[in-house]
Protein backbone atom coordinates (compact mmCIF):
# COMPACT_ATOMS: atom_id res chain seq x y z
CA UNK A 1 0.00 0.00 0.00
CA UNK A 2 3.05 2.28 0.31
CA UNK A 3 4.35 1.87 -3.24
CA UNK A 4 2.50 4.93 -4.55
CA UNK A 5 4.42 8.23 -4.64
CA UNK A 6 2.55 11.17 -6.08
CA UNK A 7 5.78 12.87 -7.19
CA UNK A 8 5.69 10.61 -10.27
CA UNK A 9 2.41 12.25 -11.33
CA UNK A 10 2.82 15.86 -10.15
CA UNK A 11 1.58 18.36 -12.71
CA UNK A 12 -0.21 15.76 -14.81
CA UNK A 13 -3.56 16.19 -16.54
CA UNK A 14 -5.20 14.55 -13.53
CA UNK A 15 -3.66 17.12 -11.17
CA UNK A 16 -4.84 19.94 -13.40
CA UNK A 17 -8.44 18.76 -13.36
CA UNK A 18 -8.42 18.04 -9.62
CA UNK A 19 -6.84 21.32 -8.60
CA UNK A 20 -8.89 23.44 -11.01
CA UNK A 21 -12.06 22.11 -9.37
CA UNK A 22 -10.65 22.23 -5.84
CA UNK A 23 -9.58 25.88 -6.05
CA UNK A 24 -13.01 26.96 -7.24
CA UNK A 25 -14.75 25.05 -4.47
CA UNK A 26 -12.61 26.78 -1.84
CA UNK A 27 -13.15 30.22 -3.32
CA UNK A 28 -16.90 29.70 -3.49
CA UNK A 29 -17.13 28.50 0.10
CA UNK A 30 -15.01 31.44 1.24
CA UNK A 31 -17.54 33.94 -0.11
CA UNK A 32 -19.19 33.70 3.32
CA UNK A 33 -17.16 34.99 6.28
CA UNK A 34 -17.69 31.96 8.53
CA UNK A 35 -14.76 29.66 9.25
CA UNK A 36 -14.16 26.87 6.73
CA UNK A 37 -12.66 23.48 7.63
CA UNK A 38 -10.91 21.68 4.77
CA UNK A 39 -9.87 18.02 4.90
CA UNK A 40 -7.40 16.43 2.47
CA UNK A 41 -7.58 12.67 2.99
CA UNK A 42 -4.43 11.68 1.08
CA UNK A 43 -2.01 14.60 1.27
CA UNK A 44 1.25 13.18 -0.06
CA UNK A 45 4.42 15.26 0.39
CA UNK A 46 2.64 18.56 -0.24
CA UNK A 47 4.92 20.03 -2.91
CA UNK A 48 7.10 18.53 -5.66
CA UNK A 49 10.10 19.32 -7.82
CA UNK A 50 9.55 18.89 -11.55
CA UNK A 51 13.25 19.14 -12.45
CA UNK A 52 14.66 16.30 -10.37
CA UNK A 53 13.57 13.14 -8.58
CA UNK A 54 10.52 11.05 -9.49
CA UNK A 55 8.89 13.66 -11.75
CA UNK A 56 11.77 13.48 -14.21
CA UNK A 57 11.21 9.74 -14.63
CA UNK A 58 7.55 9.90 -15.60
CA UNK A 59 7.69 13.34 -17.29
CA UNK A 60 3.90 13.59 -16.90
CA UNK A 61 4.18 17.33 -16.25
CA UNK A 62 5.58 17.79 -19.77
CA UNK A 63 2.19 16.86 -21.20
CA UNK A 64 0.29 18.58 -18.39
CA UNK A 65 1.14 21.78 -16.55
CA UNK A 66 3.99 22.68 -18.95
CA UNK A 67 1.69 22.63 -21.96
CA UNK A 68 -1.01 24.62 -20.24
CA UNK A 69 1.36 27.23 -18.79
CA UNK A 70 3.13 27.82 -22.11
CA UNK A 71 -0.18 28.23 -23.91
CA UNK A 72 -1.35 30.77 -21.33
CA UNK A 73 1.78 32.87 -21.85
CA UNK A 74 0.55 34.00 -25.28
CA UNK A 75 -3.19 33.24 -25.18
CA UNK A 76 -6.11 34.29 -23.01
CA UNK A 77 -7.61 31.55 -20.84
CA UNK A 78 -10.79 31.21 -18.82
CA UNK A 79 -10.95 32.71 -15.31
CA UNK A 80 -10.88 29.23 -13.76
CA UNK A 81 -7.71 28.23 -15.60
CA UNK A 82 -6.13 31.63 -14.89
CA UNK A 83 -6.73 31.28 -11.16
CA UNK A 84 -5.34 27.75 -11.19
CA UNK A 85 -2.18 28.91 -12.97
CA UNK A 86 -1.79 31.78 -10.50
CA UNK A 87 -1.75 29.23 -7.66
CA UNK A 88 0.92 27.16 -9.40
CA UNK A 89 3.09 30.12 -10.37
CA UNK A 90 2.96 31.44 -6.80
CA UNK A 91 5.36 28.65 -5.80
CA UNK A 92 7.80 29.40 -8.61
CA UNK A 93 10.25 32.29 -8.57
CA UNK A 94 10.93 32.27 -12.31
CA UNK A 95 8.65 32.09 -15.33
CA UNK A 96 9.43 28.40 -15.80
CA UNK A 97 7.45 26.05 -13.59
CA UNK A 98 9.97 23.86 -11.77
CA UNK A 99 7.90 23.33 -8.62
CA UNK A 100 4.40 21.89 -8.50
CA UNK A 101 2.34 22.44 -5.34
CA UNK A 102 0.14 19.54 -4.37
CA UNK A 103 -3.29 19.95 -2.81
CA UNK A 104 -1.90 20.68 0.71
CA UNK A 105 0.15 23.65 -0.45
CA UNK A 106 -2.55 25.07 -2.70
CA UNK A 107 -5.11 24.75 0.09
CA UNK A 108 -2.72 26.23 2.68
CA UNK A 109 -2.11 29.31 0.53
CA UNK A 110 -5.87 29.82 0.15
CA UNK A 111 -6.61 29.73 3.90
CA UNK A 112 -8.04 32.81 5.56
CA UNK A 113 -7.14 33.47 9.19
CA UNK A 114 -10.38 31.83 10.40
CA UNK A 115 -9.98 28.64 8.31
CA UNK A 116 -8.46 25.26 9.25
CA UNK A 117 -6.82 22.58 7.12
CA UNK A 118 -6.55 18.93 8.17
CA UNK A 119 -4.11 16.72 6.25
CA UNK A 120 -3.90 12.92 6.37
CA UNK A 121 -1.03 10.80 5.10
CA UNK A 122 -0.04 7.21 5.97
CA UNK A 123 3.08 6.75 3.83
CA UNK A 124 5.99 6.67 6.34
CA UNK A 125 8.33 8.69 4.11
CA UNK A 126 5.75 11.09 2.70
CA UNK A 127 4.41 12.06 6.14
CA UNK A 128 7.86 13.19 7.29
CA UNK A 129 8.38 15.24 4.13
CA UNK A 130 4.89 16.69 4.46
CA UNK A 131 5.48 17.77 8.05
CA UNK A 132 8.74 19.47 7.09
CA UNK A 133 7.23 21.22 4.07
CA UNK A 134 4.17 22.47 5.96
CA UNK A 135 6.33 23.74 8.83
CA UNK A 136 7.88 26.22 6.39
CA UNK A 137 4.54 27.91 5.70
CA UNK A 138 3.24 30.93 7.60
CA UNK A 139 -0.14 29.14 7.71
CA UNK A 140 1.36 26.14 9.53
CA UNK A 141 -0.42 26.90 12.81
CA UNK A 142 -3.76 26.56 11.02
CA UNK A 143 -2.88 23.10 9.73
CA UNK A 144 -3.19 19.75 11.50
CA UNK A 145 -1.33 16.72 10.14
CA UNK A 146 -2.39 13.17 10.97
CA UNK A 147 -0.49 9.95 10.31
CA UNK A 148 -3.79 8.08 10.41
CA UNK A 149 -6.27 6.29 8.18
CA UNK A 150 -8.41 9.14 6.87
CA UNK A 151 -11.25 6.86 5.81
CA UNK A 152 -11.64 5.62 9.39
CA UNK A 153 -11.16 9.06 10.91
CA UNK A 154 -13.37 11.14 8.59
CA UNK A 155 -16.65 10.38 10.35
CA UNK A 156 -15.30 11.71 13.63
CA UNK A 157 -14.40 15.04 12.04
CA UNK A 158 -17.91 15.64 10.76
CA UNK A 159 -19.51 18.06 11.17
CA UNK A 160 -16.76 20.67 11.66
CA UNK A 161 -17.35 23.23 14.45
CA UNK A 162 -18.48 25.92 12.01
CA UNK A 163 -20.65 23.43 10.09
CA UNK A 164 -18.95 24.60 6.90
CA UNK A 165 -16.56 22.16 5.30
CA UNK A 166 -14.86 20.86 2.18
CA UNK A 167 -13.50 17.31 2.01
CA UNK A 168 -11.06 16.34 -0.76
CA UNK A 169 -10.84 12.57 -1.13
CA UNK A 170 -8.09 11.44 -3.49
CA UNK A 171 -6.56 8.04 -2.70
CA UNK A 172 -4.30 6.34 -5.21
CA UNK A 173 -6.75 3.40 -5.51
CA UNK A 174 -3.78 1.05 -5.93
CA UNK A 175 -5.39 -0.95 -3.14
CA UNK A 176 -8.74 -2.19 -4.49
CA UNK A 177 -10.15 -1.91 -0.99
CA UNK A 178 -9.98 1.89 -1.34
CA UNK A 179 -13.17 1.78 -3.39
CA UNK A 180 -15.05 0.04 -0.61
CA UNK A 181 -13.50 2.23 2.08
CA UNK A 182 -14.55 5.31 0.11
CA UNK A 183 -18.17 4.22 -0.10
CA UNK A 184 -18.32 3.48 3.63
CA UNK A 185 -16.65 6.78 4.52
CA UNK A 186 -19.04 8.74 2.32
CA UNK A 187 -22.12 7.06 3.79
CA UNK A 188 -20.93 7.84 7.30
CA UNK A 189 -19.82 11.40 6.53
CA UNK A 190 -23.08 12.32 4.78
CA UNK A 191 -25.08 10.84 7.64
CA UNK A 192 -23.31 13.20 10.04
CA UNK A 193 -22.76 16.20 7.75
CA UNK A 194 -25.10 16.11 4.76
CA UNK A 195 -24.53 19.75 3.75
CA UNK A 196 -20.74 19.50 3.43
CA UNK A 197 -19.03 19.74 0.05
CA UNK A 198 -17.25 16.50 -0.90
CA UNK A 199 -14.81 16.37 -3.83
CA UNK A 200 -13.83 12.84 -4.86
CA UNK A 201 -11.04 12.30 -7.38
CA UNK A 202 -10.87 8.98 -9.21
CA UNK A 203 -8.90 7.37 -12.06
CA UNK A 204 -10.78 6.18 -15.13
CA UNK A 205 -9.56 2.62 -15.49
CA UNK A 206 -10.83 -0.61 -17.03
CA UNK A 207 -10.90 -2.13 -13.55
CA UNK A 208 -14.46 -3.05 -12.55
CA UNK A 209 -14.33 -1.12 -9.29
CA UNK A 210 -13.17 2.03 -11.04
CA UNK A 211 -15.85 1.91 -13.72
CA UNK A 212 -18.56 1.42 -11.08
CA UNK A 213 -17.42 4.21 -8.74
CA UNK A 214 -19.39 7.12 -10.27
CA UNK A 215 -22.67 5.18 -10.25
CA UNK A 216 -22.08 4.13 -6.65
CA UNK A 217 -21.48 7.76 -5.68
CA UNK A 218 -24.67 8.81 -7.47
CA UNK A 219 -26.66 6.25 -5.50
CA UNK A 220 -25.15 7.41 -2.21
CA UNK A 221 -25.87 11.06 -3.05
CA UNK A 222 -29.45 10.22 -4.05
CA UNK A 223 -30.01 8.26 -0.85
CA UNK A 224 -29.09 11.37 1.13
CA UNK A 225 -31.02 13.67 -1.24
CA UNK A 226 -27.86 15.51 -2.27
CA UNK A 227 -27.01 17.11 -5.61
CA UNK A 228 -23.88 16.05 -7.50
CA UNK A 229 -21.63 16.92 -10.45
CA UNK A 230 -19.39 14.53 -12.35
CA UNK A 231 -16.58 15.62 -14.67
CA UNK A 232 -14.08 13.49 -16.57
CA UNK A 233 -11.14 14.30 -18.83
CA UNK A 234 -9.60 11.73 -21.18
CA UNK A 235 -6.36 12.76 -22.86
CA UNK A 236 -5.14 9.42 -24.22
CA UNK A 237 -6.41 6.00 -25.26
CA UNK A 238 -3.59 3.48 -25.22
CA UNK A 239 -4.87 0.29 -23.54
CA UNK A 240 -1.44 -1.37 -23.46
CA UNK A 241 0.16 1.54 -21.59
CA UNK A 242 0.02 1.54 -17.78
CA UNK A 243 0.10 5.33 -17.32
CA UNK A 244 -3.09 7.12 -16.29
CA UNK A 245 -4.95 8.33 -19.36
CA UNK A 246 -8.17 9.73 -17.88
CA UNK A 247 -9.52 10.84 -14.54
CA UNK A 248 -12.61 12.35 -13.01
CA UNK A 249 -14.01 14.36 -10.13
CA UNK A 250 -17.30 13.61 -8.42
CA UNK A 251 -18.63 16.50 -6.34
CA UNK A 252 -21.43 16.11 -3.81
CA UNK A 253 -23.20 19.40 -3.03
CA UNK A 254 -21.45 21.31 -5.84
CA UNK A 255 -21.86 25.10 -6.06
CA UNK A 256 -24.00 26.36 -8.93
CA UNK A 257 -20.94 28.22 -10.26
CA UNK A 258 -18.90 25.06 -10.92
CA UNK A 259 -20.79 23.93 -14.02
CA UNK A 260 -20.25 27.16 -16.03
CA UNK A 261 -16.60 27.31 -14.94
CA UNK A 262 -15.98 23.80 -16.24
CA UNK A 263 -17.94 24.35 -19.43
CA UNK A 264 -15.56 27.19 -20.24
CA UNK A 265 -12.36 25.45 -19.15
CA UNK A 266 -12.81 21.88 -20.39
CA UNK A 267 -12.62 22.50 -24.15
CA UNK A 268 -9.26 24.21 -23.65
CA UNK A 269 -7.97 21.33 -21.54
CA UNK A 270 -9.08 18.78 -24.13
CA UNK A 271 -7.38 20.71 -26.93
CA UNK A 272 -4.11 21.32 -25.09
CA UNK A 273 -3.70 18.14 -23.07
CA UNK A 274 -5.23 15.64 -25.49
CA UNK A 275 -2.73 13.22 -27.00
CA UNK A 276 -5.01 11.49 -29.50
CA UNK A 277 -7.81 12.65 -31.85
CA UNK A 278 -10.52 11.22 -29.60
CA UNK A 279 -9.54 13.19 -26.48
CA UNK A 280 -12.73 14.33 -24.78
CA UNK A 281 -14.44 15.52 -21.64
CA UNK A 282 -17.65 14.60 -19.89
CA UNK A 283 -19.76 16.83 -17.66
CA UNK A 284 -22.91 15.57 -15.97
CA UNK A 285 -25.11 16.95 -13.19
CA UNK A 286 -27.88 15.53 -11.09
CA UNK A 287 -31.43 16.42 -12.10
CA UNK A 288 -32.08 20.07 -11.43
CA UNK A 289 -28.38 20.85 -11.26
Amino acid sequence: MFSYRHAFHAGSHADILKHLVMIHLVEYLQEKPGALTIVDTHAGAGIYSLVDGFATISKEADQGIDRLAKFAETNSVSPGIAKYLDCIRAENAADDISIYPGSPFILARLLRTQDRLKLFELHPKEIDILRHNISELKQSKQIDIYAEDSFARLKGLMPPPSRRGLVLIDPSYEDKQDYRYLETAMEEALHRFATGCYAIWYPCLSRRESAALPDHMKKIAAAHKRSWLQVELRVENAPKERRLQASGMFIINPPHTLKPLLREALPVLVKLLGQFPGAHQRLELSAGG
